[in-house]
């Protein structure tokens, strides 16, 4: 941790992100300066440990330089509006007086998880409740974030910041909700835990094709979220789907860091205590009906986990599976995935017809998985020039390293003839 290195700072900087802000928010209130005073504090301590060293309570450290970022915040905006102190103010100003240079002490509550509701609250959109608990509790970019949802980098920022405003303005309390209105919520919060894992499992972009310090953070808080809603199915299907997928995480990258698609992977290094688990999780979410697209999900990771080999894998299953889940949560991907399932059940070309249905979606027809699939059925199909040049167009759009090397290495081995 205190090498310089840089990375493990980073790391624990990441995972410390939303336990900080959780407590400052539970202090003081005012999400926006809360959050900005957290970025500051995250700033600082990305500047001074990589030299002096990580202190002994990391966490007790931020929360005392983020505390005294929010008091002089909240004093300059005093001072800017030009009001007169009142005594009220004034004892309110003396409570949020952050500790003593020597006091790094912070409480060992975990705020995580009333920090995901309130980001779910109501009183936000759905898109702006995915940006901001992305952004606050996964600790992604706002680049990161529009890779995820498919859409243009400013309109994340601009959600973001109205969802910080709506908090403001509605004096949402920091705590956990009622349980009328916690169902509601969760559907939010999964959603949430599910696109940090999945950025964390094959990065937007950048050198590393996968981020670990994502998908743990995920599995933790997912694991949270079921120890305070033991009996909700789709809590223990999106647990379930986690630990068979990152159970694969091991086999899916080379020494050099390439990456090794499923079919190819070396199945014997597979994590088998996370996919024991991941498969019992499976059994007992599908159990507590009615289905939803968690237990669907992680049903569809089960059956690839139960194969021997990829040539036993139950691909009938599969597509029965992907043909429930579209009917209940349809979307792009979901499409995507069924594509590849029609085309190992059927034929390549029925999978290509089904792809062909996606090419005006603006949430997915310019993505590279897009053409790396289409890539794919075609090489199927023994279309070797489309396949090389699926890949290649799959390369270009490609933001990840290893997945565009991957690709381009698909194209060249088709250009080899091998």
């Amino acid at each position: 941790m205190t090498t310089r290195a840089g990375a493990p700072v980073e790391d624990l900087l990441r995972l410390l992100a939303p336990q900080v802000l959780g407590t400052l928010v539970r202090r003081y209130g005012r999400f926006d300066l809360c959050e900005d005073a957290v970025q500051e504090a995250l700033l600082a301590a990305a500047l001074r440990w990589p030299e002096e060293g990580v202190p002994e309570n990391p966490r007790g450290w931020l929360v005392t330089v983020a505390s005294r970022r929010f008091v002089d915040e909240l004093r300059s905006e005093e001072a800017r509006r030009r009001r007169e102190a009142s005594a009220a103010t004034e004892r309110s100003a003396n409570e949020l007086l952050a500790p003593e240079p020597g006091d790094e002490s912070a409480p060992d509550e975990d705020d995580t998880l009333t920090l995901i509701f309130l980001c779910a609250h109501p009183a936000l959109s759905p898109p702006s409740q995915l940006a901001l608990t992305l952004r606050a509790v996964g600790g992604l970019t706002t680049a990161e974030i529009a890779g995820a949802f498919l859409v243009p980098e400013a309109t994340i920022a601009q959600r973001i910041s109205r969802a910080k405003q709506s908090i403001r303005s509605s004096g949402i309390p920091f705590s956990l909700p009622p349980e009328p209105e916690r169902a509601d919520r969760l559907r939010v919060a999964l959603h949430v835990l599910y696109l940090i894992f999945n950025e964390g499992y094959t990065a937007t972009s950048g050198p590393d094709l996968q981020r670990s310090e994502l998908t743990a953070e995920a599995i933790r808080l997912t694991r949270k979220l079921r120890a305070l809603l033991p009996d909700a199915g789709e809590v223990a299907g999106l647990l379930a789907l986690m630990l068979l997928t990152d159970a694969r995480r091991a086999a899916r990258v080379r020494a050099d860091g390439s990456l090794v698609p499923l079919a190819e992977q070396d199945r014997s290094r597979w994590n088998r205590d996370a996919m024991d688990e991941g498969l019992a999780l499976v059994a007992g979410a599908l159990s507590r009906g009615p289905v939803g697209p968690y237990q669907l999900q992680g049903a569809i990771a089960a059956v690839h986990a139960e194969a021997g080999g990829a040539e036993d894998t139950d691909w009938p299953q599969i597509l029965a599976l992907y043909e429930m889940l579209e009917r209940i949560a349809p979307n792009p991907m979901v499409t995507l995935n069924r594509a590849v399932a029609v085309a190992m059940v059927r034929t390549p070309a029925a999978g290509l017809d089904l792809l062909g249905t996606l090419d005006d979606d603006p949430r997915i027809g310019d993505h590279h998985r897009l053409e790396a699939v289409r890539a794919h059925l075609f090489e199927m199909a023994g279309d070797r020039a489309g396949a090389r040049a699926g890949y290649r167009a799959a390369a270009r759009r490609a933001t990840s390293l290893p997945e565009r090397r991957y690709l381009e290495s698909r194209a060249a081995r088709l250009d080899e003839g091998q």
